[in-house]
């Protein structure tokens, strides 16, 4: 490919909508182009890293064992209404009607459409198992598009579905396609970990996410130092603490705090530490059998409500923290000074951080403006609906497998796998016969990866102040070759006879042919984050060589002309021997 020929338009300045690394430098190099919030145009050396994710995705699943096949992105509401998730799924199932009126939705995800076309073609444990793919684009209504490709609306993702005849073939389709991810990720020269993880809307047992680690990552990972235990926060697992605890329960005392609605304002004006206080909560829930109700939750003063865990006990869709206005309405106490005694009696649902039944003599708001309660104890002086793990995991707590130390780091989701069990072959009748004839559920499992997220990820992981840093197996090309001497025949021979060299040897190459300066085009080098940057220049005329860079470290090499290609391919053999192409 000629630089002359190509639609690559640069920016020099930065957009004013670009928010995170990747967004930027996306941009910047020509990428990527916004059509509307959320939506981009891959211009063609976006397209071309993305098909080459694609490419690795394909050989990996292929690898597996899958088979890749095309859905429909347009799915009619009567399949999703079939599992319940037509009206459980939220706002960013985008729904509209058809000229006849028929309801449909532009597809998020695939699992009723696959579930439809499994149930109608599969009668036998003689057909299983099966495990089918597809590389499609998706549409999620997200509310809050941001960062680019990191959180769009549209975006490319491919998705993966095993049927099964039992848990312990599930599990082996699970662990193939966790072992495939593995590779897809090495394979992609991206940084990553494999943590367990909440299966959200998607539903299922268990699951795991691929987090590429980056300081810009949305989600906070809980990863152990002893041991080989990771978790997204969201799942980041507690260990409940001993209830048997010696101190004994003091009589009630009823004191006053004028003014003092914040943990730590209370803490200072009592003389505590925030580990002796209670803070109640109240969170509104949509969906589930709570719908439109509140729930009063109950962590210590120092702790934060992890709301993905709370989702999940309470079986709910969401829930929203109730703004002070609305903790009035349903309580008739100020935020600050609500406390668990009497909440019963309004018929709020309460429920429980485990940590609080272990918690003596406690402080909490009295349900009175300007007053809290000292002593108060659980069991003795109020009860709960139901007690689990509800916090927000913190670097002093242990690992929940070894026991050892954790820290937190950052990390982008690129891939998550789930253990479906029966959630979608029960509610859509999806059987077979098995060896006895009689009728059984398929046990599936779903599998995704944000194709077009990796590439963004990537760059998050490989940049610096010039600009894309690319792993060679996911650059839309792998060398960029600079003629620096057009009106020189020597030069431009050389670089010729080394462009049509390379793409004879199967190297992705691109030979910069445009009337500009050496500077502009080193700079354009560099921002499009290329591995690979040879200069065919004055050093020819002089010495007989040509210069070759590394995008990566800025190594540079010193060779004639008719060694330069060799090197090269050297170099991507290597690369290739590493798993890094």
């Amino acid at each position: 490919m000629r630089y002359s020929q190509a639609f690559v338009p640069t920016l020099k300045e930065t957009p004013a909508e670009a928010e995170v690394v990747s967004h930027r430098l996306m941009l910047r190099a020509g990428y990527i182009r916004k059509l509307t919030a959320g939506v981009y145009t891959y211009l063609p050396f976006g397209l071309a890293a993305i098909r080459k994710v694609e490419r690795i995705v394909r050989e990996e699943m292929n690898r597996a064992g899958a088979q890749e096949l095309l859905m429909p992105m347009v799915q009619p509401a009567d399949l999703w209404r079939e599992t319940g998730r037509y009206e459980k799924y939220g706002p960013e199932l985008l729904r509209f009607r058809d000229r006849h009126d028929r309801e449909s939705c532009l597809g998020p995800t695939h699992e009723e459409v696959i579930t439809d076309l499994v149930r109608g073609e599969v009668r036998s444990y003689r057909q299983l198992p099966l495990n089918l793919y597809q590389i499609q684009s998706k549409f999620r209504d997200e509310i809050r598009p941001r960062f680019g490709l990191m959180r769009g609306r549209e975006f490319i993702m491919k998705d993966a579905y095993s049927f099964d005849v039992d848990d312990a073939c599930a599990n082996i389709a699970y662990q193939k396609m966790y072992e495939a991810y593995q590779r897809i990720f090495t394979r992609c020269g991206l940084q990553f970990r494999a943590v367990e993880a909440d299966s959200g809307s998607i539903g299922g047992s268990f699951s795991h996410e691929f987090m590429v680690l980056a300081r810009t990552g949305e989600d906070t990972l809980a990863v152990c130092q002893d041991c080989a235990y990771a978790a997204n926060v969201e799942k980041a697992a507690i260990k409940a603490r001993p209830v048997d605890n010696p101190e004994p329960m003091s009589d009630l005392v009823k004191v006053e705090t004028p003014g003092k609605r914040k943990v730590a304002a209370v803490c200072e004006f009592l003389g505590i530490g925030p580990e002796k206080l209670v803070k109640t909560l109240i969170y509104k829930v949509t969906g589930g059998a709570q719908q439109g109700q509140a729930v009063a939750v109950l962590v210590r003063g120092d702790r934060e409500v992890q709301e993905v865990k709370l989702k999940n006990l309470l079986g709910a869709s969401d829930v929203v923290l109730a703004e002070d206005q609305e903790v009035f309405d349903i309580t008739g106490v100020p935020t600050g000074y609500l406390g668990p005694i009497g909440l019963n009696a309004r018929k709020l649902k309460v429920v429980a951080d485990w940590e609080v039944e272990a918690m003596r003599n406690c402080v909490v708001g009295a349900g009175e403006k300007n007053y809290h309660l000292q002593n108060v104890n659980m069991g003795r002086d109020f009860e709960v609906d139901a007690i689990g793990d509800l916090r927000q995991i913190a670097d002093d707590d242990p690992c929940p497998r070894c026991g050892g130390t954790l820290g937190q780091i950052e990390g982008i989701e690129v891939g998550h796998i789930f253990k479906l069990g029966t959630v979608y072959s029960e509610a859509m009748r999806a059987v077979f016969q098995d060896h006895d004839g009689q009728e059984k559920p398929m046990i599936m499992g779903c599998y995704g990866i944000g194709v077009s997220r990796i590439v963004a990820a990537a760059i998050e992981q490989n940049h610096d102040e010039n600009g894309i840093i690319f792993p060679l197996a996911i650059a839309p090309v792998q060398v960029i070759l600079l003629n620096l001497g057009l009106k020189d025949g020597q030069i431009t021979a050389a670089a010729e006879a080394l462009y049509l060299e390379l793409q004879a040897q199967g190297v992705d190459v691109l030979l910069d042919d445009r009337d500009e300066r050496p500077g502009s085009k080193f700079k354009d080098a560099d921002l499009l984050g290329i591995p690979f940057r040879v200069t065919v220049g004055s050093r020819l005329s002089k010495d007989g060589v040509v210069e070759i860079r590394h995008r990566r470290n800025g190594l540079t090499v010193e060779l004639p002309p008719d060694q330069a290609a060799g090197y090269l391919l050297g170099q991507i053999a290597e690369a290739g021997s590493k798993g890094l192409e």
